[in-house]
C-alpha cells in the first residue's frame, strides 16, 4: 500500500530556462528543517517515491545519462550536472544521478494500521542509525511487515539517508509514531497480536516463539543495551535468534531480517 502524505500542500521552485535550475542555488547542501521537504536520492528509492501518488514533490533533479532511464513522471525533470547534486545532496549521498526533493510522508495511527488488517508489524526501541532503520524498512516489505513501530522521540526522522538504505520500501511499509512503545505493545496485544522482543539473554529460540501465531509483532532494541525493561516486560514473550557462542549479538539490522523471515516463512511459496 501506498503511505499516506501529509496534508501539506507542494509547490514547485522556479527554474531557468527550459527547465534548467539557477546553478548558483547549488553552492553548499541544504539545511533540512524538521518536518519539512526532504531530498531523496538514488534510483531504487527516488523512482518509488515518484510512483507513490500520495507523495507532493518541489524539484526532480537528473543528470542527462539518468534523464535518458527516467520515466514519465507528475513532475518535469530538471538536467544537472553531476556535481551539482554533489554539492545539493549530504556529503557522501550515493545518488546514481538523481535526487527529488519531496514532502515526507505522514505517519500512519497505529490503530489504523490495525484497523486496516496488518499481521506482521515491526516495534522498534530506540533503534537510533538512519542506516539500519533503511535496513530494516527494505527487509520488513520483503518479507510482508506492512508496519514499523517507531518511538517518536529516540529515533531518526525518515530522511534520505533512510530512504537509500531502504531501497523504496519507505513508500510502501507504513512508518508509525508512538510516544510510548510499552502502550503500543499493549494496544497490539489487545488486537490479538503476539507481541515477541528479541533479546539474547532469552533461553527461548526465536522460531519457536513465532510459529503458528497469526499475527506477529516483533520487537527489536537499540544496539548495545536492547530492549528496555518497561519495554521487555510489555511484550508477551521474549526469544533469541541462536548464534555461535565466538559473537556476542548482531547488527539489529540483520537481527531483524532474521525475524521477519521466521515469523513470514510459513507464508512464502516454497517452490
Amino acid at each position: 500500500m501506498a503511505r499516506n502524505h501529509t496534508k501539506r500542500p507542494g509547490s514547485r521552485p522556479p527554474g531557468g530556462p527550459q527547465g534548467r535550475p539557477d546553478q548558483s542555488r547549488f553552492a553548499r547542501p541544504e539545511r533540512e528543517v524538521e518536518g519539512g521537504p526532504v531530498w531523496l536520492w538514488g534510483t531504487h528509492a527516488v523512482l518509488a517515491a515518484l510512483a507513490n501518488p500520495d507523495r507532493r514533490f518541489h524539484q526532480l533533479l537528473v543528470t542527462e545519462n539518468a534523464g535518458q532511464r527516467l520515466p514519465h513522471t507528475q513532475i518535469t525533470p530538471q538536467t544537472v550536472q553531476a556535481r551539482d547534486l554533489d554539492n545539493r545532496l549530504p556529503p557522501g549521498a550515493v545518488h546514481q544521478g538523481i535526487a527529488v526533493k519531496a514532502e515526507p510522508l505522514e505517519p500512519v495511527a497505529l490503530e489504523d494500521l490495525i484497523a486496516e488488517g496488518a499481521t506482521r508489524i515491526a516495534v522498534l526501541d530506540q533503534v537510533s542509525d538512519p542506516h539500519n532503520l533503511g535496513a530494516i524498512f527494505r527487509s520488513a516489505a520483503a518479507f510482508g511487515f506492512t508496519g514499523l513501530v517507531l518511538q517518536t522521540r529516540n529515533a531518526p526522522p525518515i530522511t534520505g539517508v533512510v530512504a537509500k538504505s531502504a531501497a523504496g520500501a519507505i513508500e510502501t511499509v507504513a512508518e508509525v509514531r508512538t510516544v510510548n512503545i510499552a502502550r503500543a505493545l499493549e494496544q497490539l496485544g489487545e488486537a490479538g497480536f503476539h507481541t515477541v522482543g528479541l533479546a539474547g539473554e532469552s533461553q527461548r529460540p526465536l522460531d519457536l516463539a513465532v510459529r503458528g501465531a497469526p499475527k506477529i509483532a516483533v520487537v527489536l532494541g537499540a544496539e548495545g543495551p536492547g530492549l528496555r525493561p518497561a519495554v521487555a516486560k510489555a511484550c508477551a514473550e521474549l526469544a533469541r535468534i541462536p548464534i555461535a557462542a565466538e559473537m556476542e549479538s548482531l547488527n539489529v539490522s540483520n537481527a531483524a531480517a532474521i525475524a521477519f523471515y521466521e515469523a513470514s516463512r510459513s507464508g512464502f511459496p516454497t517452490a
